[in-house]
């Protein structure tokens, strides 16, 4: 579905490449994690995929259509959840829907339902300021949604909130996605998180990013916290934070 081909990229001001030569696929319905230490191009991968920067060299492909000339493609979920203070939650809900000028009416009663679904409606007239930090992020959640991409980027979602909230949210995010089976991509420092959630781990280890390691989480879905404590699983996180620890400079 998603697919880099020899793609080559470095900031316009910097000699340096972040990334170079690189090429990866990613399957319909999957969901990956992203995991490198700080400053490795791992936001960097997300600005060419959303078009932000333009590429040097290469291709990037979504579902074999050149992304120069395929839009909408991405959803984007940034770490904050950049909710409009003066808009209430349903029209923060379908701004996506507002800006591509569709039916007002019609994205109301969308993004409406939506938040039925999602738990939310009750909150529909309230204001940003009015909901704690792990309902914003759901109505961001819904909000990325209703892009109507096939693809969702979520650059590290969780990383404010607080541990029992995180943990809730973490669980909350696979029940969604175990409906919607929308393609994710996730980006995380949280090495538990990651295995948690994804079905494959994607791994930044060299700068310029050449490749992408690959880790295979072998456990099937819906999962429990208790199968982070399986032996194989238990192995798997251990190999990742060492071999994230060589990699930090202090």
């Amino acid at each position: 579905m998603l697919n880099f081909s020899k793609v080559t990229f470095k900031y316009k001001d910097n000699k340096d490449y972040i990334i170079k030569d690189l090429n990866f696929d990613v399957d319909k319905g999957e969901f990956i994690s992203i995991i490198g230490p700080s400053g490795c191009g791992k936001s960097s991968l997300f600005r060419v995929i959303l078009g932000l920067e333009k590429i040097l060299y290469g291709q990037i492909f979504v579902n074999e259509k050149n992304i120069e000339y395929y839009k909408p493609y991405i959803g984007y979920m940034p770490q904050k959840d950049l909710l409009i203070p003066w808009r209430n939650i349903l029209e923060n809900t379908y701004l996506p829907m507002e800006i591509q000028t569709k039916n007002i009416k019609k994205s109301k009663i969308e993004a409406e339902k939506f938040l039925k679904d999602f738990g939310l409606e009750k909150y529909k007239n309230k204001y940003p300021k009015d909901l704690s930090g792990g309902m914003r992020q759901r109505v961001s959640f819904i909000r990325t949604l209703l892009t109507g991409a096939e693809i969702l980027l979520l650059d590290e979602p969780f990383s404010a909130l607080d541990a029992i909230t995180k943990i809730a949210m973490q669980e909350w995010l696979l029940e969604q996605w175990s409906n919607l089976k929308n393609t994710i991509l996730f980006i995380t420092h949280d090495v538990e998180e990651a295995i948690f959630l994804s079905s494959k781990i994607f791994v930044v280890s060299n700068k310029p990013i050449t490749d992408l390691k690959e880790v295979i989480v072998p456990l099937k879905y819906p999962r429990i916290r208790k199968d982070l404590m399986k032996p194989e699983i238990l192995k798997i996180k251990e190999e990742l934070v060492n071999e994230l620890k060589q990699r930090v400079k202090l």
